[in-house]
């Protein structure tokens, strides 16, 4: 018969930071194989350290991990700062404790001009939202102040519950919210983000906000090579967000951490077996794909917008425009030396 140490094991490495924090956790729901924790948590606002070019200088995510699950997630790494696995951050979603309480003391921190994003790594509007409702407090918070300027990134349509508030803080502040949608395609993206809203509702979701007098536009990210990359799929995308009213679009090509990689890389392996070489031998050495892809995506994207009417007028979220190409310049997109996709058969 086993029974526990009566003395603790030295050899255990002893949790900090925040690992301690989230061991602290208490567990406050489960089902459908997620389980929801606490997070208590010492700020919410957190200044944004990164290589890359962003436009926006603080971030703020609601929950740690993510229950859409989506195969290409790059902020899968999030749940390894607290000793967990990869496969955890789609089923052990962490709720942060008194998080407009954290808002209002840190908000002194943001200076003029200083952009928020909010659903950076994480989406604050997942299923948690519906229950816990600590991307509204936040936006509650939001509404008491003028001046700044925010951003929100989701795939949820649930994001529309928050229209007459999202309009009463867009009164005052800069205000702009961003559906990522990476392909109409509806069987397509319930193989590639298996929880998250279908691309029609999220279309709708486009819509109502803009209806309803939110700035709301549509992100394709990440492109997939031989994936979501064909021009006529980008295409079909960029129309569809015309017809939805989106105020903008842009895309911006897959890169894929270690810890992504992980996971997406026996997905392939599973789901699109042809491409799965061709995306080792491109991201063994490096997550980003060369530059000359994304300025071709860049340049599709530009003529694209400019066919079906869309002005980008907030395009602070876009990375910087290449010139258009010539109307002649009609070359595939994909860069892979692969075959195509077999197209992936629509159910709306």
């Amino acid at each position: 018969m086993s029974t526990l140490p009566l003395i603790p094991d030295s050899n255990k490495p002893k949790l900090i930071g925040i690992a301690r924090l989230a061991a602290q956790g208490e567990s406050i729901r489960e089902g459908h194989n997620v389980e929801y924790f606490t997070l208590p948590s010492r700020s919410l606002l957190n200044r944004v350290v990164s290589n890359r070019s962003l436009p926006f200088t603080w971030a703020i995510n609601p929950y740690r991990g993510c229950e859409f699950a989506c195969k290409y997630c790059y902020a899968r790494y999030t749940h390894e700062f607290m000793e967990m696995s990869d496969v955890d951050f789609e089923r052990k979603i962490f709720v942060k404790q008194h998080a407009a309480d954290l808002l209002r003391r840190e908000l002194k921190k943001v200076k003029k001009h200083e952009e928020i994003a909010i659903g950076t790594a994480t989406d604050p509007y997942q299923p948690a939202e519906r229950r816990y409702e600590t991307t509204r407090a936040i936006l509650e918070e939001f509404a008491r102040h003028r001046g700044l300027e925010l951003g929100i990134v989701t795939k949820s349509n649930l994001v529309v519950r928050d229209a007459a508030l999202l309009r009463e803080i867009g009164q005052q502040n800069r205000l702009f919210v961003n559906l990522t949608i990476t392909t109409v395609n509806t069987d397509l993206a319930r193989i590639l983000e298996p929880r998250a809203p279908r691309p029609d509702l999220r279309l709708e979701a486009v819509r109502q906000l803009n209806l309803a007098g939110v700035a709301a536009g549509v992100l394709c990210a990440p492109v997939l090579p031989g994936i979501t990359d064909a021009p006529r799929d980008l295409e079909a995308l960029v129309e569809a967000s015309a017809n939805a009213g989106a105020k903008s679009i842009f895309a911006n090509p897959l890169f894929l951490k270690p810890c992504s990689a992980a996971v997406f890389l026996p997905f392939l392996e599973k789901e699109f077996p042809q491409l799965a070489a061709s995306y080792r031998e491109r991201y063994e050495q490096r997550a980003f794909l060369p530059p000359a892809y994304g300025k071709r995506l860049s340049q599709l994207m530009t003529r694209l917008r400019a066919k079906h009417g869309i002005r980008n007028d907030y395009d602070r979220y876009a990375r910087r425009m290449q010139p258009v190409p010539a109307e002649d310049d009609d070359e595939q997109m994909p860069l892979f030396p692969f075959e195509p996709v077999p197209k992936v058969t629509t159910k709306m």
